[in-house]
């Protein structure tokens, strides 16, 4: 037996002790069980966890959003029935139902084949084994970023790129990605970038590299989807909605717009999250 013979037989040997060692990979999930999954990591590999209770939003509870949601839902509509579809980026105001109408179009889609991914901010840079995982599955997949954005030089914003619109494969025709941030480009901006730009002598605007940088991933996002703060009167609303829902009487309702209006002083916000915490508060020591 040659020296090389020998190191090889050693090196198989050796490899197939540490395999002993090593983790089992995780099994695929069963898609059967459940319309909501979590990517996870364990021992540094990742699998898909099942969502056992997902959230029970619907469209009718999110109020005097209505534009937003038609946005959506015909986006979404377009991507289970097979027709060409939008990536999503949904920002503004915090607590205006940005996430929440994601998950409401997870139970709206749920039987025409829709499934929901979510996916964290540190775990960008697995999509394209997300995406691998699922592309021959017959499923509609929306993989689903929440509250994204990036500091300069992080890996994952890279990631994201090429999964939108960058890799040399053809994206999956059975995958979107839906992302909320309350950033519109994804990434600080700074009045340093403005020193960036330059005059030429005949007084043309050049924008510099880096504003370009930073622009260019949100562009990637077919579709733009902006949340603004709601008014006293649409704040109102919100609460009577959340606050029916949890089986107050109109009395009830009626009686609770003066400490509605204190609660959301406090908070320094009339958003949706604020109405429904009140909600869950005031049905919580009055029923």
């Amino acid at each position: 037996m040659s020296q090389l013979d020998q190191f090889l037989s050693r090196a198989e040997h050796l490899l197939n002790r540490l395999e002993a060692y090593l983790p089992p990979p995780e099994p695929m999930p069963d898609w059967r069980l459940a319309t909501a999954f979590r990517w996870r990591k364990r021992s540094g590999q990742g699998f898909l966890q099942i969502v056992k209770h997902t959230a029970k939003l619907t469209f009718d509870d999110l109020q005097h959003i209505t534009p937003q949601k038609e946005l959506i839902a015909q986006n979404t509509r377009q991507f289970v029935e097979g027709k060409p579809a939008n990536n999503v980026l949904l920002t503004g105001a915090r607590g205006t139902g940005k996430s929440s109408l994601i998950k409401a179009c997870l139970q709206e889609f749920a039987e025409q084949g829709l499934r929901l991914i979510e996916v964290d901010k540190a775990d960008m840079c697995d999509l394209p084994d997300i995406i691998d995982l699922i592309a021959e599955r017959p499923e509609k997949f929306i993989l689903f970023c929440d509250d994204l954005s990036f500091e300069d030089g992080e890996a994952g914003y890279k990631a994201l790129k090429v999964a939108l619109d960058g890799s040399i494969s053809a994206q999956a025709d059975n995958v979107l990605i839906y992302a909320t941030s309350n950033r519109r480009h994804l990434m600080p901006e700074r009045m340093s970038d403005n020193a960036s730009y330059t005059h030429d002598e005949d007084g043309d605007l050049h924008p510099g590299e880096t504003v370009e940088e930073k622009i260019s991933l949100s562009e990637r996002f077919g579709l733009w989807v902006s949340f603004y703060p709601f008014k006293q009167d649409d704040y109102l609303d919100i609460v009577a909605h959340w606050l029916h829902s949890f089986s107050c009487t109109p009395e009830q309702i009626a009686a609770a717009r003066g400490d509605a209006l204190r609660w959301a002083l406090q908070r320094g916000s009339r958003s949706g999250r604020v109405a429904w915490q009140f909600a869950r508060d005031f049905a919580g020591r009055h029923n």
